[in-house]
């Protein structure tokens, strides 16, 4: 794949579907490599914190690694690990800065929602003479749904980026990643959304077979009996696998997002392979 962005005056954004669809080929192209980190990033989360910021670490590291192959400047596992072992802990304060972030955020916006809604379902229930109830309740779990998706997805998509400046860039914490994330997707939420979408369905149909069909089982499984053991196991392990082969492919989509974020709004100039 090369798509060259040109000058900074003739820059234009990747489509939503060039971005996802550079993401798969970077992934396919670099499976066996990403797989591994992605399968020893999955085990340290066994460890409490150390372990998660390894996690958090590797991940930024998988982003490194695709960034590099993007712009011609590819390294080895190695070398890129080099730059991002000494972050260690700026990584682990990435992700939970931005995971308490959108914590807050989302009972923020349900609690909104909720009273929106009521209000909405109140004005409608007295206009159409309906059940005042029963409408409040209906229009308090509508609006509470979308306010909920359209402004998590909207946050999500000023964070996506979060840890690849971090990944990237020199002289930069963890804190100033996070910033530099929220400054460089300003002017392009929509098409983020659009990218987490569609980034989202391709990676449904994996996440549905190894992570959601096993719990549904588990409901109609007896707790404690040895038939549920078996399955809760299976449904772990399913789930392991699941975020094995999801993970990587994130991380190289956060790459190409990156970098196509900052070509067009500081004029690198760079080559997309």
């Amino acid at each position: 794949m090369s798509e060259n962005f040109g000058s900074p005056g003739q820059i234009q954004p990747l489509s939503i579907g060039n971005v996802v669809s550079a993401a798969v080929r970077l992934y396919r192209s670099h499976l066996k490599t990403y797989l591994k980190l992605a399968l020893t990033a999955h085990l340290w989360v066994l460890v409490p914190i150390y372990g998660w910021a390894k996690y958090a670490a590797i991940s930024g590291l998988i982003s490194r690694l695709a960034f590099g192959e993007l712009i011609y400047q590819p390294e080895s596992v190695q070398a890129a690990s080099s730059h991002i072992n000494p972050r260690l802990w700026s990584f682990l304060r990435v992700g939970f800065q931005v995971g308490i972030s959108l914590l807050v955020i989302y009972f923020g916006l349900a609690i909104v929602g909720s009273l929106l809604g009521g209000l909405i379902g109140v004005v409608l229930g007295g206009i159409l003479g309906v059940s005042t109830g029963i409408t409040v309740t209906i229009m308090g779990v509508i609006v509470t749904i979308v306010l909920v998706l359209l402004g998590l997805t909207w946050f999500y998509s000023r964070w996506v980026v979060a840890e690849v400046p971090l990944a990237v860039e020199e002289n930069i914490n963890g804190g100033e990643s996070v910033a530099r994330s929220w400054e460089l997707t300003k002017a392009s939420v929509l098409r983020i959304q659009g990218v987490v979408l569609i980034a989202f369905v391709v990676t449904l149909p994996l996440v549905f077979v190894l992570n959601y069909i096993p719990q549904l089982f588990l409901v109609k499984l007896e707790r404690g009996s040895t038939i549920y053991g078996i399955v809760y196991i299976i449904s772990m392990i399913g789930s392991l696998v699941g975020g094995v082969f999801v993970m990587p492919f994130w991380q190289a989509l956060k790459a190409v997002l990156y970098l196509d974020l900052r070509s067009r709004r500081e004029g690198l100039g760079l080559q997309l392979r």
